[in-house]
């Protein structure tokens, strides 16, 4: 298979003990040598078999190898035959690197005809993942847990889900984010705690001014700008006024210009996320509208008015999703459809929405901009395609961060949009419009989220616990009374979490 993290390890660690004599440990290490050719085929990133754990000292070494290397996103632990626990209590507290416990076994089916005590002394997962289960819960080691023999698909699939949750936790450890400019003026919700941030998520948040982007924009040269233009018009059906010859050319050659210096400049700053600010730009002829669009569909985190904290789920979104069908984008939640029975929610923002939400050809168009007093911006034009998607945003709650997630039907707008010159998504929110607003409003979400149709609510779930961060989900489950009890007891539970 084509693993969009090739250059990423999953480090797969066996627990057995010396009880059983030298001849079990062989097998032990050739039946896991199995098992992890299996997950090697299977899985996304590369896993990397390790010799097989049998003392405290030796796993202690194998957790530290692990948050030694910047290669290795993930640690599998199973244990094979009985591994007692105490042996893994220094391991899982020096283990920095997240962990999935996987409780398997080598055989599918028992062998009632012929098994006797040799095969249950070798075949012991039952009670020694258990015995591994205690441990890990005793020490408060964050983890996913995984139950099922590898050959069922709806096990590997789980595992593929936290491998992608850990692709996503790496990339937001070796995040730089650019913000050109600051936040919008008195909004709440695009504030928070950088210093905070860099903690929990591993990002660095850093400003840079506007007129350094100003300056890169001054020295792109008319050379690359043909180039990029020819590519816009390969691509994109584009309005004759922005063609060669057209009225609005020069606007589409400025867009063009925007996205050479956008690429340059974070290049230069080894920066895949980024912020703008439609208040904030300084000489800038355009609110970047194309360039964001474009730069997000090549994999960059984004947040609009300078919000920070929804370009990094931007970014750990297109990590996660890498090499699946559907994409990932900045949305918002833009005004609403409350027929009865049919209330759908209509998302957009003022240009930047990002292409991987479509299979369709976007149109690239100019229109005027209401806001920011600057030129008219040009901007890629669609309708996301129908499709289960999440919903994410990322608020500071003072004390923690807070992430909030929907589970979403995108569907197709009810009908033609002929005077919305921005691309956009319709979705029905799950379980429903009436819980679903009342649960967000209540969990204070923000309005800025990554809208991601690429993985689903799962790989959130797997990001917040190797982050250790709280996760609030809305979807077919979700009632009013339930979910207003859930965002009061997580309240006392992360305050006693983080000690006084």
């Amino acid at each position: 298979m084509t693993k969009p993290y090739a250059d990423r390890e999953i480090w797969f660690l066996t627990g057995s003990q010396g009880l059983y004599g030298e001849e079990t440990l062989r097998q032990v290490a050739t039946q896991s040598q199995e098992i992890a050719a299996l997950l090697e085929d299977a899985l996304p990133a590369r896993v990397v078999w390790k010799p097989v754990l049998t003392d405290s000292d030796a796993i202690r070494r194998a957790a530290l190898e692990a948050n030694a290397d910047d290669s290795v996103i993930g640690v599998i632990a199973w244990m094979h035959t009985f591994s007692p626990a105490k042996m893994w209590i220094a391991g899982l507290d020096a283990l920095r690197t997240p962990l999935l416990h996987l409780h398997t076994q080598a055989n599918v089916e028992l062998p009632w005809d012929t098994i006797d005590f040799d095969f249950m002394n070798l075949n012991q997962a039952a009670h020694g993942d258990r015995e591994f289960g205690y441990i890990a819960t005793r020490l408060g080691a964050a983890r996913k847990t995984v139950a099922g023999h590898v050959s069922n698909p709806a096990v590997v699939a789980s595992i593929d889900v936290w491998v992608r949750a850990c692709a996503g936790w790496a990339a937001t450890h070796e995040l730089k984010l650019a913000r050109f400019g600051d936040n919008m003026r008195n909004v709440a919700v695009t504030e928070g705690d950088k210093t905070e941030a860099e903690l929990r998520f591993g990002v660095s948040v850093n400003t840079w001014g506007v007129n350094d982007l100003v300056a890169a924009v001054e020295a792109v040269s008319d050379a690359d700008v043909d180039a990029l233009v020819a590519e816009y018009e390969d691509l994109y059906d584009v309005v004759p006024e922005l063609t060669k010859g057209g009225d609005r050319h020069d606007s589409l050659r400025y867009g063009a210009r925007q996205e050479i210096a956008l690429r340059t400049l974070l290049e230069s700053l080894g920066a895949k996320a980024f912020t703008t600010n439609f208040e904030d730009l300084g000489d800038l002829r355009q609110l970047p509208g194309l360039a964001v669009q474009r730069l997000m569909a090549d994999g960059y985190g984004f947040g609009a008015e300078g919000d920070w904290k929804t370009a990094i789920l931007v970014r750990a979104a297109k990590v996660m999703g890498a090499g699946l069908p559907g994409g990932a984008s900045l949305m918002e939640d833009y005004t609403y459809d409350l027929t009865p029975g049919s209330e759908r929610i209509l998302g957009a923002h003022m240009l930047e929405i990002c292409p991987t939400l479509t299979t369709s050809k976007p149109t690239l168009e100019i229109h005027p901009l209401g806001i920011g007093g600057k030129e008219d911006p040009v901007r890629l034009v669609f309708n996301a395609d129908p499709g289960v998607g999440v919903v994410v945003s990322l608020a500071d709650m003072r004390d923690r961060f807070r992430l909030t997630a929907n589970v979403v039907d995108v569907v197709p707008p009810t009908a033609d949009l002929p005077h919305l010159p921005v691309a956009r998504a319709v979705w029905e929110p799950r379980p429903d419009f009436r819980t679903s607003a009342e649960a967000w409003l209540t969990a204070g979400g923000a309005h800025h989220t990554v809208l991601t149709t690429a993985v689903g609510v799962e790989a959130f779930e797997d990001f917040a616990e190797i982050a250790r961060t709280e996760l609030l989900v809305i979807d077919e489950a979700t009632t009013r009374r339930g979910f207003r009890d859930q965002v009061r007891w997580n309240q006392v539970y992360f305050r006693l979490a983080q000690g006084f």
